[in-house]
């Protein structure tokens, strides 16, 4: 069974690599100053995705210098690491993919 507008493996555009386009409603949309960003804090983690394509805004990285909030953006797995280590003063902001 596959969802609408998904194709599955068997399917023979899908085994040949032919996908139609994401459309824009499904892809992340870029992270900026006007979300409501957890700034109490020393680190702020942002896991941008399993293949790194959440995008941060400049706004975010002024926002952060502004606050002496040390940005750290990396994907989301690389994120769990960093947060397993320490999470004394350190908030987190996760894109996951579904």
């Amino acid at each position: 069974m596959t969802r609408p507008g998904h194709r599955s493996r068997e399917d023979p555009q899908a085994q040949e690599g032919r996908f139609p386009p994401v459309p824009r409603r499904l892809r992340p949309h870029p992270l900026s100053a006007a979300e409501d960003i957890p700034w109490r804090c020393r680190r702020l983690v942002i896991g941008t995705g399993a293949d790194g394509a959440l995008p941060v805004m400049e706004d975010v990285h002024e926002q952060a210098r502004r606050r002496e909030v040390e940005l750290v953006i990396v994907p989301t797995a690389q994120a769990i690491t960093v947060l397993a280590k320490t999470t004394k003063g350190t908030n987190a902001i996760l894109h996951l993919t579904c």
